[in-house]
């Protein structure tokens, strides 16, 4: 861990530092900017479920500083995807569904350029500072880029110890919904199996040294998720507040 820069993002996830984050889910470049000014460590911006296009993400990369982590969430462990998000010049990828070694290591391999994996390489790119960083960032990103790997799956719990070792797989991240409607219990998150499953990501990933995150579902979990010994924790997001805070308006303009 020692060659890490000590500032990056990557750095404080493997230290084990407590990061708070929250999902975009909106496509929203303007939420995106409200969830920086909010003070957030880092920032999911999600292409699996939100209605964001390629355009909207880049719109929302751009209105994140280098202050604030941006972390996308693909669609699929597909190697073009990883792609596109990292020459937009997102800070790491979310990747769902990763249930084995094998899915870990190819995931950590498309974020990653030649000798270290096999992303495409390109100077001409927003990463790059359209050419005129690329030296650097070529050098560097296999370093910094962050890869977190969904845990979602019985098979991925079988798979946890296996998928934690893998080199370059920084976060075990929980999700929540997908976890326990996969395990049979779906959002019963108080559930002894989902307990006991959080609690296997959290020592998979205290033994290999890496990261345990997840999206907390209440916020009265988040103190119970820390002492389990989560790190990298998400909490609400744009859509989710939007919605609230909507409903309470018209709930007081109704009496």
């Amino acid at each position: 861990m020692s060659n890490l820069p000590p500032e990056s993002f990557r750095a404080k996830v493997l230290s084990g530092k407590w990061l708070c984050g929250t999902f975009i889910n909106l496509g929203s470049s303007i939420t995106t900017e409200i969830a920086v000014q909010a003070g957030f460590d880092w920032l999911m911006l999600d292409r699996e479920h939100g209605p964001g296009s390629e355009e909207t993400l880049l719109h929302q990369l751009q209105a994140i500083p280098t202050s604030c982590a941006s972390i996308v969430r693909i669609t699929e462990n597909a190697p073009a995807l990883f792609k596109r998000v990292l020459d937009l010049g997102a800070g790491g990828v979310m990747v769902p569904y990763v249930n084995t070694a094998e899915e870990a290591r190819a995931a950590v391999s498309a974020v990653r350029y030649p000798p270290h994996g096999t992303r495409g390489v390109s100077k001409f790119n927003r990463a790059a500072g359209f050419g005129q960083g690329f030296d650097e960032y070529y050098a560097h990103a296999h370093e910094r880029l962050v890869t977190m790997v969904q845990i979602e799956t019985p098979e991925s719990l079988e798979n946890l110890n296996a998928i934690a070792a893998e080199d370059g797989v920084d976060v075990l991240f929980v999700g929540p919904l997908d976890l326990t409607t996969n395990l049979g219990i779906q959002g019963q998150f108080d559930h002894p199996l989902f307990v006991e499953a959080r609690e296997r990501v959290c020592e998979a990933a205290r033994n290999a040294g890496k990261a345990a995150g997840i999206l907390a579902t209440a916020q009265n979990q988040l103190s119970q998720l820390r002492g389990e010994g989560y790190s990298v924790i998400a909490y609400g997001s744009d859509g989710g507040a939007v919605t609230a805070g909507l409903r309470q308006f018209a709930a007081a303009l109704r009496g």
